[in-house]
C-alpha cells in the first residue's frame, strides 16, 4: 500500500505495463549495440530489431506510462469529494516530489540519447549493404551475390542506386518502402525487371570516382581461353582497347566518345537491345540521324517515340551486378590455376553441366558432384584414380559457379540480364555498330572491329609456334565470311564453350597454317 500511495496515478496495469517495455527495450538496445560493436557481427535481422523493433518498443512504452496515469486520473476527478486540481502540484520542497523530478530529467535525456543513437545508427543501418541486400534474402540474393563478386564489391549499395542529397534519399525510400510491402505480401516478380525505371543519372553517381576528361587513349588486356578439347588448351588474344576520351582531353577518339558526344537513341524494348535509331549532335549544332535499314521508323514514330541521351549505363550497364557464364568462370578457374588444367575435357564436361536447367541449388550440387565423377570414373579411370583430389577439389569450383550465377528461385541465370559491354554473348556494342545503321546520304555506322580495339598478339591451336605476328583476329575455327557477316553472340549467347559446334569445325587451322 505505500508503494501505491508514493506511486500516485502511475499505479495501474496500463503504466506498468508501458514500465516494463520501456525497461526491457532499452536493455535489449544497450545488449544488442554492444554484441555489435564487440563482435563487429552485422547482420541484417539483427539490426532491424535492434534500430527499429526496439526504439519503438521503447516509444510505446513511454507513452503508455503517462497513458496510463491520465486515464486514473480523469476517473478520480469524476468523484466530486475529491479535490483534484488541474495540474501536478510540484513542490521541490517535498523530497519525494524532488526526487522523481531529478528521476524524470535523467530518465529523459537518457531516452534522448538511447533513441538518438538508435535513430542515427538505424538511418546508417538502412544505408548499408546489409540491409539493400540480405533482408530480403531471396529476392534479392541473386544481385547481392553479385554485387559481392563484382568490381564494385566495395562500393555500397545506396552510392549508386541513391547518390548524394536529400532528395534522391526521399525518393529511394518511399520506393523502398513500396519493395518491403511486395515482398511481404509476396507480391514481387520473380525476376526483377531491368532497367530500373527512374535510376539516378550516371552523371550523377558513377562521375564521382570515374573521371571522363582523365580518360586515357588506349588500355592492354590479354583476356585468357581455353579450348573445350581433351587438354583444356590454353589461349590468349592480347588487345589494346582503344578506349578514348572526352572531347574535352586530348584523346577524345575511341569507345568513350559516345559519352563526349550527345547520342541518342530509340529502343524498341524494354532492355534496350533493339534500336533502330540513332542520332548524333554534332560540334555546330547539326543533328545526323541513323536509320536501322532492315526496320526503319518512320518520322511520326520517331517524333511520339522516348529518346533516351546515351550516358554510362548503355554500355556498362551491369558494372556491380555480373553474371559471368560457365566459359568464362572456368577460363578463370584456369588462368588462376584453381582447377588442374590436367583433368581431360574438364572444361567442356562442366560447362555442359552448369547450362543445365535445374529446380534448385540442391539439385544442381547434387547433379554436378555426381556427373563429373562418372564421368572420369567412366572415360578416365585412372586420371579419375590419380588425380581423386583434383577432381574433388574441381567439382567444389564448379559447385561455387553455380551458386554465383544461377538462382532457381528467382528465374535467373547467367544470361538472363544481357550485359552490354561488349559483343561476345550479347549483341552489345553491335547493337548499334552492326553496318546496318545508315544516314539518308549514305553514312554507315561501322562495324570495323579496329575501331574499338586492336590485335596485338594471339595464341591458339590453328596459329602455330613462329608464325608471324596477327594482326586482324583469327577465330579458332575457320568459319569463313560468316567471321564478319554474323555477331559472335549468334553462336556464343548460349553460354559455354569457346568453338561453337565443336568437332564440326575441326578443320579449322588449315587455312592460316597453309599462310
Amino acid at each position: 500500500m505505500a508503494l501505491r500511495k508514493y506511486a500516485g496515478y502511475a499505479w495501474n496495469l496500463i503504466s506498468l505495463v508501458g514500465m516494463i517495455l520501456a525497461v526491457t527495450a532499452t536493455g535489449l538496445i544497450i545488449g544488442f549495440l554492444s554484441y555489435e560493436g564487440i563482435t563487429g557481427v552485422e547482420k541484417p535481422y539483427l539490426g532491424l530489431m535492434t534500430y527499429f523493433l526496439f526504439p519503438g518498443m521503447l516509444i510505446v512504452g513511454l507513452i503508455l506510462v503517462p497513458l496510463g496515469a491520465y486515464i486514473i486520473r480523469e476517473k478520480r476527478r469524476r468523484h466530486p469529494d475529491v479535490d483534484i486540481p488541474p495540474f501536478p502540484r510540484v513542490d521541490f520542497n517535498d523530497a519525494h516530489k524532488r526526487h522523481l523530478f531529478l528521476f524524470f530529467v535523467i530518465a529523459s535525456i537518457g531516452f534522448v540519447l538511447i533513441v538518438s543513437v538508435a535513430s542515427l545508427k538505424g538511418y546508417e543501418f538502412t544505408e548499408s549493404t546489409t540491409f539493400c541486400g540480405e533482408l530480403c534474402h531471396q529476392v534479392m540474393e541473386p544481385e547481392h551475390v553479385a554485387w559481392a563478386n563484382s568490381p564494385h564489391a566495395k562500393v555500397k549499395c545506396v552510392e549508386c542506386h541513391v547518390g548524394p542529397g536529400a532528395a534522391w534519399y526521399v525518393k529511394a525510400k518511399i520506393s523502398g518502402m513500396r519493395q518491403l510491402y511486395a515482398v511481404a505480401t509476396h507480391t514481387y516478380p520473380e525476376t526483377i525487371e531491368t532497367p530500373i525505371d527512374n535510376l539516378r543519372p550516371a552523371r550523377d553517381t558513377c562521375e564521382h570516382c570515374h573521371w571522363p576528361e582523365k580518360f586515357y587513349a588506349g588500355r592492354q588486356k590479354v583476356f585468357y581461353h581455353y579450348a573445350p578439347n581433351e587438354e583444356n588448351t590454353p589461349r590468349e588474344i592480347n588487345m589494346l582497347i582503344n578506349i578514348g576520351g572526352t572531347p574535352k582531353s586530348e584523346h577524345h577518339k575511341g569507345i568513350h566518345w559516345h559519352i563526349g558526344q550527345e547520342v541518342s537513341y530509340i529502343a524498341l524494348d524494354r532492355q534496350r537491345m533493339s534500336i533502330p535509331y540513332i542520332a548524333v549532335k554534332e560540334k555546330d549544332g547539326t543533328v545526323t540521324e541513323y536509320m536501322d535499314t532492315e526496320k526503319p521508323l518512320s518520322k511520326a514514330d520517331i517524333a511520339k517515340a522516348q529518346k533516351r541521351v546515351m550516358d554510362c549505363l548503355d554500355c556498362h550497364n551491369r558494372p556491380a551486378h555480373v553474371y559471368r557464364s560457365p566459359g568464362v568462370e572456368m577460363d578463370e578457374a584456369f588462368a588462376a590455376r584453381r582447377i588442374d588444367q590436367g583433368l581431360p575435357y574438364l572444361k567442356k564436361t562442366a560447362v555442359e553441366v552448369l547450362t543445365r536447367p535445374y529446380k534448385n541449388k540442391e539439385e544442381a550440387k547434387a547433379t554436378i558432384a555426381k556427373e563429373l565423377s562418372e564421368y572420369y570414373n567412366k572415360n578416365y579411370p585412372e586420371v579419375a584414380k590419380a588425380k581423386s583430389k583434383e577432381l574433388a577439389h574441381a567439382v567444389t569450383v564448379v559447385q561455387d559457379i553455380y551458386n554465383r550465377n544461377f538462382f532457381p528461385a528467382m528465374k535467373i541465370s547467367w544470361n538472363t540480364y544481357p550485359n552490354h559491354i561488349g559483343h561476345f554473348y550479347t549483341p552489345g556494342c553491335f547493337r548499334c555498330h552492326d553496318g546496318k545503321h545508315k544516314t539518308a546520304a549514305g553514312k554507315v555506322i561501322s562495324k570495323d572491329c579496329n575501331m574499338c580495339h586492336t590485335v596485338l598478339g594471339q595464341k591458339q591451336e590453328n596459329i602455330p609456334a613462329g608464325s608471324a605476328p596477327v594482326k586482324q583476329f583469327v577465330h579458332p575455327v575457320d568459319i569463313g565470311d560468316e567471321l564478319f557477316k554474323a555477331n559472335c553472340s549468334d553462336c556464343h549467347s548460349a553460354g559455354g564453350q569457346d568453338v561453337p559446334g565443336g568437332e564440326k569445325h575441326a578443320k579449322g587451322g588449315e587455312k592460316h597454317a597453309k599462310k
